[in-house]
């Protein structure tokens, strides 16, 4: 029987710590929609710039580049186990750069999935290119697909015309990388920004829905999920970003904080509303553990 790490009062946001791979076979449940960001095995020893300092690019072992065979049998792997996860007009957002994107498209197109765009996240604070010899990485993919090529699935679109100006919206996303007041509780190595995930929720869910993410880190999806009325579910292997995820969830049952967060989202990605969730307002709903 799985029991879970951490489970909010109001049952909106639940962490379970172990490897997907072991623990999504155990359990059934489908979920609306899943937001994975896996490994992008970029750790190669390799330098960047991170606030004007120069830092190491290695993130850990579960980071290490293993070669192109063992990524794409990783991907197919996680994307097989995550489709059987996923209601049949549900939708699954995986993000990436070119190292590791195409992988992963392939292996959705693998298991049945229909990709229905590829985001390009173009980050408005991109950290400067050291060595000088190819242009500046200012970029990272998201591909958005549904697990049905026939069903249709959710998708918000006045919402989403509305932010961006009463203009459908393209699949070009121009929004900053971490800030850092999201950074209060500590830091992930791959943390994404709340206002990339708080677009991507509410694109393609409504209020309540199950959200999975089998690769959770410091849980920012679950962070989005909750300051937009939604449920989470993460799973994650490392006792610190689960200790941290467990932090940053309980940092906003501060209304006062929540708000804060909610005002500043809002600026960062163009929305023109943002509803602003008080803790007691979500139930179970049948989560088997």
């Amino acid at each position: 029987m799985i029991s879970s790490y951490y489970k909010s009062c109001n049952r909106d946001f639940t962490l379970l710590e172990g490897d997907c791979f072991k623990l999504l076979p155990q359990f059934k449940f489908e979920f609306d929609m899943i937001f994975a960001d896996p490994p992008y095995f970029l750790s190669n020893d390799g330098i960047s710039i991170q606030s004007g300092k120069i830092v190491s690019v290695n993130k850990g072992d579960w980071d290490k580049n293993r070669g192109i065979e063992a990524l794409n049998e990783f991907n197919l792997h996680w994307i097989t186990l995550c489709r059987e996860k996923l209601k049949n007009n549900g939708t699954i957002w995986v993000s990436g750069t070119y190292h590791n994107i195409f992988s992963v498209a392939n292996a959705l197109q693998q298991t049945g999935f229909r990709i229905l765009n590829v985001i390009t996240w173009a980050k408005t604070n991109p950290p400067p290119n050291i060595s000088c010899r190819f242009f500046t990485y200012s970029t990272e993919f998201i591909v958005w697909a549904r697990k049905s090529k026939t069903q249709p699935h959710f998708y918000n679109y006045e919402l989403m015309k509305n932010i961006n100006g009463g203009k459908q919206m393209t699949d070009v996303w121009c929004l900053p990388a971490i800030a850092r007041w999201e950074k209060s509780c500590g830091k992930h190595p791959t943390q994404k920004p709340l206002s990339l995930l708080v677009r991507i929720i509410l694109a393609s869910t409504v209020t309540n829905s199950w959200i999975l993410d089998p690769f959770a880190g410091s849980s920012t999806t679950g962070i989005a999920a909750s300051l937009t009325k939604r449920r989470f579910l993460g799973i994650e292997q490392d006792s610190t970003f689960l200790s941290l995820s467990k932090a940053r969830r309980e940092e906003i049952d501060d209304y006062d904080l929540r708000a804060t967060y909610c005002s500043k989202i809002k600026d960062m990605a163009f929305m023109p509303s943002l509803q602003i969730v008080c803790e007691d307002s979500l139930s179970d709903y049948g989560l088997p553990f």
